[in-house]
């Protein structure tokens, strides 16, 4: 993709190196601020601020973060900024009014600066009270944080350099915890709200289990147009999708596209009642359609490109399973009834892993897996990903086989 946004290796590029300047020179406004001490941020905040930029995955994670924040704060006071093309997911979860959701501009480096600064003045007008900034050692989103004016500002902070430098600019600086799920580290962060922040790292609060995401509820127009693709497509059949693709930020955990030809080869020839759709972005469509004619039959076909999100989120609804690496689309998932099998390799499902009975994971947890993540800010020495290697097509094929039946045949146990 073209967008600047989408330029992951850039951007943590630029985070390295001018972040960790802004960073560092607005600690030092900060600590002559603190000179001046004054009342506000005294009062518990009526009003929050989510910083969450990119991973629109992550913002499903963050689902139950931003429902307690709802009841703690009242909808109309709970904002979100992000980056232009991550807010769908955040509409299609329905927890933050639309009118509260502030875009950043990402077409252009240039666009990006007038876009975030427009949107900082924009929030300083408001006199927000409450920033949480929900990205893991980010030092952008730690700049963004200081210069909202939010009086309280929680965040990660490595207090033994036990994470990426991003200064001192928050007043409720949590200790990240590697053993807590994703979803239970977001909601720690808005519970810290009501702690002292003098106290931290020190932060006796447990997360209670979260709730299911909210389920994607397409309208019956909608519905119609994407069961009518789907029959000329499969026949009636069963479906089953195949998401060959990793994102940008993370090519590691790619498993090898051979590997997704050769298990719809098996999965075609073991049930001859489904089809299987290859899915995947727009630009993305060229390289789908030569997995699909590797498969060779009649009853694959390629989906990428195709569908808007929306739509792609109906063909969830109505397919069997999913198979993908650790990307989007295992989030996007939890939003529909789709059953998702998700391989994970340089990252680990016990904190990314999509927390629903509907979730699959595949592992195979070796010595040096997860090699990334929120400490080492998501970098690795790793030129091989013999972790996602080793996940053969027949372990995937097996899982496969077994959640397709038990979803056909639901009163037998599973094997």
């Amino acid at each position: 993709m073209d967008r600047f946004s989408t330029n992951a290796q850039l951007l943590q590029k630029i985070d390295g190196t001018v972040g960790v300047v802004a960073c560092a020179v607005l600690t030092l406004l900060r600590r002559v601020g603190d000179l001046f001490p004054s009342a506000q941020g005294k009062a518990a905040p009526r009003s929050v601020l989510f910083l969450k930029l990119a991973e629109q995955g992550s913002t499903v994670l963050a689902h139950e973060a931003i429902r307690r924040a709802v009841e703690r704060f009242g909808v109309r006071n709970v904002y979100f900024l992000l980056f232009e093309e991550n807010r769908f997911i955040l509409d299609l979860l329905g927890l933050v009014p639309p009118e509260n959701v502030l875009t950043i501009r990402t077409h252009s480096p240039v666009s990006m600066v007038t876009s975030c600064l427009a949107r900082l003045w924009q929030i300083r007008r408001m006199g927000i009270e409450a920033c949480v900034d929900m990205e893991f050692f980010a030092r952008s989103t730690a700049a963004l944080a200081w210069m909202t004016g939010a009086s309280i500002r929680v965040g990660f902070h490595g207090y033994f350099r036990e994470g990426p430098y991003r200064g001192d600019l928050f007043t409720h600086r949590v200790l990240y915890n590697t053993h807590l799920h994703t979803s239970g580290t977001y909601v720690s962060l808005v519970m810290a709200l009501d702690q002292d922040g003098e106290k931290f790292p020190t932060f006796p609060v447990l997360p209670p289990p979260g709730s299911p995401p909210p389920q994607f509820e397409p309208a019956a127009d909608e519905s119609a147009v994407v069961e009518t693709m789907l029959k000329e497509l499969t026949g009636s059949r069963r479906l089953i999708l195949l998401n060959a693709n990793a994102s940008d930020l993370l090519p590691l955990r790619k498993w090898n596209e051979d590997n997704y030809v050769a298990l719809a080869r098996r999965l075609l020839e073991e049930f001859d009642d489904i089809a299987i759709g290859f899915t995947g972005a727009p630009e993305e469509a060229k390289k789908v359609t030569e997995l699909v004619r590797g498969v060779d039959s009649a009853r694959c076909f390629c989906l990428a490109g195709k569908t808007t999100l929306r739509q792609l989120l109906i063909v969830y609804g109505l397919a069997e399973v999913l198979v993908t690496n650790d990307s989007g689309p295992a989030h996007f998932a939890t939003l529909t009834s789709i059953d998702a099998v998700t391989l994970f390799g340089p990252e680990t499902p016990a904190l990314f892993g999509a927390p629903t009975p509907r979730s699959h994971v595949l592992w195979a947890g070796i010595a040096c897996s997860p090699c990334v993540n929120a400490l080492n800010n998501r970098q690795t020495a790793c030129r091989d990903n013999v972790c996602m290697q080793m996940i053969t097509v027949d372990q995937v094929f097996k899982t496969v086989c077994r959640v397709h039946r038990q979803r056909i045949n639901p009163s037998n146990p599973p094997a």
